[in-house]
């Protein structure tokens, strides 16, 4: 009888699991729906009041940037990183409230709030935690193919280097080699570009690559954030990527009233994702067997 009731209950809030997250997501994107019209229809914030008055920030003076030393927690996102490095969430990276990270990307990054909870939340339920109430350091973050993937544009794959916190120069150097449009600044096809390169790249080198299509998603999300927030700027860029900091005087390219919405990122990611023409063309299909092939031309020499 205990374990026809142990099934039922599981069945019950699997069954209370699934309504609640229909009913929540039909509300949270309702809600930038309705986000998204009011910036169409409202003019833009000034220059320089991106950032609310009275929040670090505000007119681009932000709190001074410390570099992580011996202990911090840092992640394979540098947006986090750098919030971390200048004090906008617990500068240490640890014990940190998915709430509080909520708050502290839409005021820093000009995100929508709707935007701000979508990505806070995704993250607590990739790490199987409560959004409301629990908390985590950044370096949670790495666990791997959680929200840490392979063939990122500026880190390395787990597989050459378990920590991800780490800075990879030589991947943000060609980031910031790659752009094409006024001022070397990088475009959308840019972008497109150099993470097709990328994943051929990764899964050449890394016999344990592997990339699913929500991982896939989540590499042209943060392809994206660089171009709507930082919009492609490699003056912006260089610091933001190469030392995880905010240049002084910068606020967030994107100037809507209520914050970049889901639906007007999504403008961005999703052309970004399906302009990777390496997807398509042969590129991907067979890369790294030559590993294997390598492995028994050898074994044929050995036994001749």
């Amino acid at each position: 009888m205990l374990a026809i009731f142990i099934i039922l209950l599981r069945i019950f809030n699997g069954l209370v699991t699934i309504v609640w997250g229909v009913i929540k997501y039909t509300a949270l994107f309702s809600l930038d729906f309705l986000f998204t019209l009011f910036n169409l229809i409202t003019p833009n914030k000034r220059t320089g009041h991106v950032v609310p008055a009275g929040h670090p920030g505000y007119g681009g003076k932000w709190p001074a940037y410390i570099a992580p030393g011996s202990g911090d927690s840092r992640s394979a996102c540098p947006a986090l990183n750098t919030m971390a490095n200048h004090g906008l969430i617990p500068r240490d990276g640890k014990n940190i409230k998915f709430t509080e990270l909520a708050s502290a990307i839409r005021r820093v990054y000009n995100l929508s709030p709707a935007f701000a909870y979508f990505l806070s939340s995704s993250i607590a339920l990739m790490l199987s935690r409560e959004y409301r109430t629990d908390r985590l350091d950044l370096a949670d973050v790495d666990a791997h193919n959680c929200i840490e993937h392979d063939g990122s544009l500026v880190r390395v794959d787990i597989f050459d280097d378990m920590d991800q916190g780490k800075i990879a120069p030589k991947l943000v150097d060609e980031v910031l080699k790659g752009g094409t449009g006024p001022g070397g600044n990088l475009t959308l096809l840019d972008f497109s570009r150099l993470l097709g390169k990328r994943r051929v790249e990764a899964k050449r080198h890394n016999p344990t690559f592997s990339l699913d299509v929500v991982h896939k998603i989540f590499a042209s999300a943060n392809g994206s954030l660089l171009k709507t927030v930082f919009g492609g700027r490699v003056d912006d860029l260089r610091s933001v990527l190469g030392e995880e900091r905010l240049p002084d005087g910068w606020e967030p390219r994107v100037r809507r009233r209520m914050g970049l919405t889901t639906i007007e990122f999504n403008f961005t990611l999703f052309p970004m994702e399906l302009s990777i023409k390496e997807e398509v063309d042969g590129s991907m299909k067979g890369v790294g067997q030559e590993r294997y092939r390598d492995r028994d031309d050898g074994e044929t020499k050995k036994d001749a």
